[in-house]
């Protein structure tokens, strides 16, 4: 994979492990690299200063999509009656209404075998996906009343640099309204309201598209989850597109906010679908149709949103510019710092 070849070292301390608002600061106060496309150089900036990088007529595309908190705990009912320990699930992706697909953690569930979260929800095992953990849990609710009852008992997905639980609120955008995201779509999480009208002042202009995340670790490397593995819900209206395809027939700039909107954009432009699923994997090689830039958080070594960057940047630059970042203390991960390539 293209990503082996951007590995680097990165210090355990530079996991940012607590939300800025508990580092003292305000989310849009966050570190932020600026990196040219063409040449590679970098500027050292902080976020809210995101207006004197862009221009009037530019168009920044946002992720509206909202974090469910998508841990859950069962009684497990093996098929035949036995009752078995509590169990681990972890929503991975919503096939419809009643069914998600999930990570059952160090259990061996089967299909057939029921599931208690709470006296108002059940599940069945219904199926296994192919080449993967992951299983097809049906549960007795769907549509809105499910995701009522995932938000009064979940928790957010949490990896092991998180050392508190953290409200869930803490994995929230400011602009966040459809419940469906497994992970938060993070590169957004840095814009507060005040900025948000900052830009709109400066007549630059913001819209929003939907993709719901999936479930990125599988908490076992025997799993490693491609991009193309990866398929993700997305949504974006007419009224969207039709202003994407304006700004760029005026000459202004489409700024994607994360790999989440690149991915829905450029699926939408490749096979004229504005709703779907995407699996699209990006990387050097990808003529990039719709994004002009990109912001987003840093990647850890290794990582295939790390191949999506060098679609926007060489790799040659882009791991300069990782290794000054390291240098330089910048914090990674959801409550880290920002990037903006542009």
């Amino acid at each position: 994979m293209p990503a082996k070849a951007l590995d680097f070292y990165l210090p355990n301390e530079l996991n940012a492990s607590h939300p800025p608002e508990k580092r003292g600061l305000r989310r849009d106060h966050v570190r932020m690299m600026v990196l040219d496309r063409n040449t590679g150089g970098i500027r050292h900036d902080h976020f809210f200063r995101l207006a004197d990088y862009l221009e009037s007529g530019d168009l920044v595309i946002l992720n509206n999509s909202r974090t469910i908190p998508a841990i859950l705990h069962a009684e497990w009912l093996r098929n035949g009656g036995q009752i078995a320990p509590r169990v681990e699930i972890r929503l991975a992706r919503r096939r419809n209404e009643d069914t998600w697909e999930a990570l059952v953690v160090a259990n061996p569930v089967k299909i057939g075998d029921a599931l208690q979260f709470s006296s108002e929800l059940t599940g069945m095992v219904i199926g296994e996906k192919v080449h993967s953990p992951l299983k097809i849990i049906q549960f007795s609710k769907k549509g809105t009343d499910l995701f009522n009852i995932i938000y009064a008992l979940g928790d957010p997905v949490r990896y092991e640099y998180i050392e508190h639980p953290w409200e869930l609120d803490y994995y929230q955008t400011v602009f966040a309204n459809h419940p469906g995201s497994v992970e938060m779509p993070s590169a957004g999480r840095a814009f507060s309201w005040e900025l948000i009208f900052q830009l709109k002042s400066k007549k630059i202009s913001l819209d929003f598209i939907r993709l719901h995340t999936g479930l990125s670790y599988l908490l076992d490397d025997q799993w490693h989850q491609t991009p193309e593995a990866n398929e993700e819900e997305y949504h974006i209206s007419e009224q969207t597109m039709e202003r994407i395809r304006q700004t760029k027939a005026s000459g202004k700039r489409v700024i994607a906010v994360g790999t989440t909107v690149v991915r829905a954009l450029e699926t939408a432009t490749r096979n004229g679908a504005l709703s779907g699923v995407t699996n699209l994997y990006i990387d050097q090689h990808f003529p990039l149709k719709i994004a002009d830039g990109i912001i987003t958080g840093f990647h850890e070594p290794k990582a295939s949103h790390l191949d999506m960057l060098s679609a926007f940047i060489s790799e040659q630059h882009l791991l300069q510019a990782y290794e000054q970042a390291v240098a330089c203390g910048y914090l990674w991960h959801e409550f880290g710092d920002m990037n903006l390539i542009i």
